[in-house]
């Protein structure tokens, strides 16, 4: 513990196939994993004290990345997982979560689950489309696997190309997707 009370933030660096990713661990739980330059980069952690380690939980992430990069299908069910955010955006990363590997699901598709569960006639997309933005453990939580109901790669905060290797790696054809001239999604740098 930190003077005033602030827990520590364990965090550790790990080398992908789509650049750097931040993993972030607060009380044994995994509550970041952020692409190095995305958009939301370690929100809602920013400014707390944090300190690189090899703790257990960070152990046992880095171990999972090394299984999913390897072409393995690992759940995010086997981890500790514990996102910061509020009840909606928790429970749109939970359906994320749902999508298997190897699928996508739509902004629309998830946005009528939420409005079923909540017995709503309908629920906004473009509110599904904020939270599926800014989930803090990309990849694990699987963002990537989110597209617009037209076959838009739009709205993935770690960049389009991020998005297009994550869903080439788990089998998924591009002959069905666009990128689209204009957009949330942040393109690549250089």
């Amino acid at each position: 513990m930190y003077k005033g009370g602030n827990k520590m933030i364990y965090t550790m660096l790990y080398p992908s196939p789509v650049g750097k990713l931040l993993l972030a661990e607060e009380d044994g739980a995994l509550i970041g994993l952020w692409l190095e330059g995305q958009k939301y980069f370690m929100e809602p952690i920013g400014g707390m004290p944090m300190e690189p380690a090899s703790t257990p939980a960070l152990n046992r992430a880095a171990e999972w990345l090394d299984r999913y990069f390897a072409g393995e299908r690992p759940a995010a069910g086997e981890l500790r997982l514990a996102p910061a955010g509020s009840e909606f955006r928790k429970e749109v990363w939970k359906i994320l979560c749902e999508i298997p590997w190897g699928e996508v699901s739509t902004y629309g598709e998830i946005s009528g689950k939420i409005a079923a569960g909540r017995g709503l006639k309908h629920m906004s997309a473009q509110a599904v489309g904020g939270a599926v933005g800014h989930n803090p453990i990309s990849i694990i939580i699987p963002c990537h696997r989110v597209v617009g109901s037209g076959g838009s790669l739009t709205g993935y905060a770690g960049g389009i190309d991020k998005k297009i290797w994550l869903l080439t790696h788990e089998g998924i054809s591009m002959e069905r997707f666009f990128v689209p001239e204009r957009g949330t999604a942040r393109q690549p740098q250089g």
